[in-house]
């Protein structure tokens, strides 16, 4: 049993419903990293998680699994290539610890996917990039010279 003595609901927002976020790109930051065995018990991953910036899902949080330690070569392989993209979006290209990478923006892409065992939608992270990319917007002309007539 565990003391909850001194809460009271009426002082605290309740949580609101988990439902998957439109598929997009959405700046965010890993905002905490940790290394968890599989459920194999014959490696490890690492969970980052992201939590969304601005915009209506800011606060939200999606999570990435990477399996840098696995006994399936192409899992690891395509953990390191992930974690490559990472780095780069961050501008971090050789870390030593993953909090390096803690609390700089950059634009992950979200997809939607139906899980198998389920049927839920739950959101997937299938892309990183730097910030100036998705959130630059071109630059006006100096001139009064509309772009198609350059």
């Amino acid at each position: 049993m565990v003391n909850l003595a001194g809460f009271d609901a009426s002082q605290v927002e309740p949580a609101t419903t988990f439902d998957p976020i439109p598929a997009g790109k959405y700046l965010a930051m890993i905002t905490a990293s940790e290394m968890k065995p599989n459920k194999a018990g014959t490696g490890s991953y690492l969970e980052l998680t992201f939590t969304i910036l601005e915009g209506e899902h800011k606060g939200r949080q999606l999570w990435a699994r990477l399996n840098l330690d696995n006994p399936n070569e192409m899992a690891v392989k395509i953990a390191r290539a992930e974690l490559s993209a990472i780095c780069r979006a961050v501008g971090v290209l050789t870390p030593r610890d993953s909090t390096e990478l803690h609390n700089l923006p950059l634009v992950i892409k979200v997809a939607c996917k139906k899980r198998l065992d389920t049927d839920e939608i739950d959101n997937v992270i299938r892309g990183y990039e730097k910030r100036d990319v998705a959130t630059s917007r071109p630059q006006q002309a100096s001139s009064g010279t509309p772009p198609w007539r350059r």
